[in-house]
């Protein structure tokens, strides 16, 4: 228990960072959201529990293969601010052309991979 209970806590603390330096600088604020931090754990908790090279590299593929369907989101998301759309139906939009990005891209690796 005390193990999930520092994990909450560590990825807690990453995303509370992330969007407090957002405040302070949307430079460094990106910076530190754009960095596979959730990869990040993602593969070092997997790997801690399972000791499994395999999961960790399967893992890792199917990261970089999800990362590119989801670069749109940020663009739309930004294009529908800066044309004055409302915040949260810019973020609804552009949460709609993420997972129409992400169903496409599920397909294609489906049929290619």
């Amino acid at each position: 228990m005390l193990y999930y209970a520092i994990k909450v806590i560590i990825t807690a603390v990453l995303i509370v960072l992330a969007s407090e330096i957002a405040k302070r600088s949307s430079v460094w604020g990106g910076l530190v959201a754009s960095l596979p931090l959730v990869s990040y754990l993602a593969l070092l908790w997997l790997y801690v529990e399972t000791r499994s090279v395999e999961k960790a590299a399967s893992l890792a593929m199917s990261v970089f293969w999800l990362v590119l369907p989801s670069l749109p989101f940020f663009v739309v998301l930004a294009a529908l601010l800066r044309s004055g759309r409302p915040f949260p139906l810019s973020l609804g939009l552009a949460t709609v052309c993420l997972f129409v990005c992400y169903g496409i891209t599920v397909l294609a690796l489906r049929r290619f991979i």
